[in-house]
């Protein structure tokens, strides 16, 4: 059985079965900058890349027009070595870059994306934090201004998640809502069964999330491909139901796994999910540096598999956290960085 947080404990029978779900439409940038700035709250928007560069720098452009509207203070790309380019576009347009490996480097290797969003909080300034997908094609500003609207206009809310139609083109033909499979044959089922309070979460794998910085540095993060299901059940373990909120973002277009590539993909999330914790014990969990043993083993059909791995709360990392020093508007975030490709020889 699941185990509740306190916030549902204590009156099972009154606590609200779903998580408040909201329209990006109610929140246009012109709200968020001045409940921004009447909060004086700061915002960094980061997003891990791998060979992204096609889609990059269209989406740090509209991110760059929103720091300019006051709804961001700080774009940060953390790039896994990408041997496309992705790093230099985004410093051309406009984004601070750094290396995943370049970030807190005594803890060995970067398992993956979630460790890289994790480390990531290494250099983040702001007082909400907001992950995006990099390869999302056709990005639009409210992608991001629907994300922080729950944070900074609805009170009690500490953690948004992202809803969409994902297209899928197939043999000529468009399915409007034909993607994100994993999410609806693996992920959901999960969910379902371990943690019923969160059946109702839409999209539990979607890649956009935006929090407050101080959940954030509080929750541990799973490595690898389960990060977002598993922060989802770490988040509400912290913040309950009420802290919880999902935004619809409408149509969300980016790159489609072919059906083959799907099985590395679809065991990560349900393995993530336990009744216990939000990431199953692998045992090896690196909690002072140096990298854990994943014990990974390969079938037959050249698929890894290894018990996921989880890096502990930021808070107990022993890393500095990046804090913004200068007071809003006067360019907390940029700090010089803006354009800067970090980590690179």
């Amino acid at each position: 059985m699941s185990r509740l947080p306190a916030h549902d404990r204590e009156d099972p029978g009154k606590v609200r079965q779903e998580a408040l779900s909201f329209h990006h439409r109610s929140y246009p940038a012109s709200r968020i900058a001045g409940a921004l700035a009447e909060r004086s709250l700061t915002v960094s928007v980061c997003l891990p890349a791998r060979e992204c560069a096609g889609t990059v720098g269209e989406i740090v452009g509209a991110l760059g027009a929103l720091r300019r509207a006051g709804v961001v203070d700080e774009i940060v790309i953390v790039d896994a070595a990408s041997g496309d380019g992705t790093a230099d576009v985004a410093a051309r347009a406009g984004a601070a870059v750094w290396q995943e490996a370049e970030l807190m480097r005594s803890w060995g290797p970067v398992l993956g994306k979630g460790d890289a969003m994790w480390r990531a909080l290494s250099v983040l300034e702001g007082d909400l934090v907001c992950f995006l997908d990099a390869d999302t094609e056709h990005f639009r500003p409210h992608f991001l201004t629907g994300l922080l609207g729950p944070l900074v206009c609805e009170p009690g809310v500490s953690f948004v998640k992202a809803f969409y139609r994902r297209p899928l083109a197939a043999d000529g033909l468009l399915e409007a809502d034909g993607g994100g499979r994993v999410n609806h044959l693996t992920a959901r089922p999960a969910l379902a069964v371990f943690y019923p309070q969160l059946a109702h979460v839409r999209q539990p794998l979607a890649g956009e999330v935006a929090a407050r910085r101080d959940l954030l540095e509080r929750l541990p993060f799973a490595t690898g491909y389960g990060v977002e299901i598993a922060m989802l059940i770490d988040a509400w373990r912290e913040v309950g139901l009420p802290g919880i909120a999902e935004v619809d973002l409408g149509e969300h277009r980016n790159r489609h796994q072919p059906l083959s590539a799907l099985t590395s993909m679809a065991g990560p999330p349900p393995n993530a999910v336990d009744g216990d914790g939000g990431v199953a014990d692998a045992g090896g969990v690196a909690d002072g540096g140096g990298v854990a043993d994943a014990g990974g083993v390969a079938d037959g059909g050249g698929v890894t598999s290894a018990p996921p791995l989880e890096r502990p709360p930021f808070i107990r990392s022993g890393e500095p956290a990046g804090r913004a020093v200068h007071p809003r508007r006067a360019g907390a975030g940029a700090g010089g960085r803006v354009g800067v490709a970090r980590g690179e020889t």
